[in-house]
């Protein structure tokens, strides 16, 4: 193993539950605003929301679509059916928006074992947090995480105006840890932003992944505990 020098981390599913808190969102929003009008069921709003907010995240990431397109799309293009006429529609997926940041600042969790690892690892590196989350919602769960001493840096793409997986944020990273690349260690659970980002410039990685693929990184896990056994 090399010497590391810093560790570069995830937030969202690495070390905030965001899964567990967008759905508990999700369900809220489906009964607020009845969208049983269109889905029969919590699952079927799900099927409609969870493919679109994923291929805007990937647009995002690459710079295609802004955050405010991103925030209102989402949440738009399920609910096109309703019967809501002029601009009824849009002024509602605009509420659903905003109520959907607070409901998951609301339910806001940390991951399994997640403090134990931050301050596992804190006592031995400098620890950069890199994000493509918004920068409200961001805040907010680093605030009331009870971790956010243990962070040196904290990049947030929405302010550094660079998106994961692009080499920018992650030369950000470097250059304020004064370190290389080859010095610095990435952990994450999202191929596409935190693995495929950091190796295309020569960081190792830990990816967060359990199941089948095709797809390698530095060193493979199933859960963030087993970072400990690694570094």
């Amino acid at each position: 193993m090399k010497p590391y020098k810093a560790i570069f981390l995830d937030w969202d599913d690495t070390i905030g539950d965001w899964t567990t808190a967008e759905h508990k969102a999700l369900q809220d929003i489906y009964r607020t605003y009845q969208l049983d009008r269109l889905y029969p069921t919590f699952e079927d709003y799900l099927n409609a929301y969870k493919p679109y907010n994923l291929e805007l995240w990937g647009m995002y990431g690459r710079g295609e679509v802004t955050k405010e397109k991103l925030h209102f799309e989402r949440f738009y293009r399920p609910i096109e059916g309703l019967p809501v006429t002029g601009d009824g529609l849009r002024d509602l997926a605009h509420k659903m928006g905003a109520e959907f940041l607070r409901l998951t600042n609301k339910y806001f969790c940390l991951m399994p074992d997640a403090a134990e690892v931050v301050r596992y690892l804190a006592a031995k590196y400098p620890l950069t947090i890199i994000s493509n989350g918004f920068k409200e919602v961001q805040y907010y769960k680093f605030e009331h995480s009870g971790l956010a001493p243990y962070f040196t840096h904290t990049l947030i793409s929405e302010e550094v105006g660079i998106n994961k997986p692009q080499p920018g944020i992650f030369e950000i990273a470097l250059q304020r840890n004064g370190i290389t690349a080859n010095e610095a260690l990435m952990i994450g659970d999202s191929y596409s932003s935190d693995i495929a980002g950091a190796k295309a410039i020569g960081i190792d990685q830990i990816w967060i992944h359990s199941g089948e693929t095709e797809e390698t990184a530095t060193y493979v896990v199933s859960k963030l505990t087993d970072v400990m056994k690694i570094i």
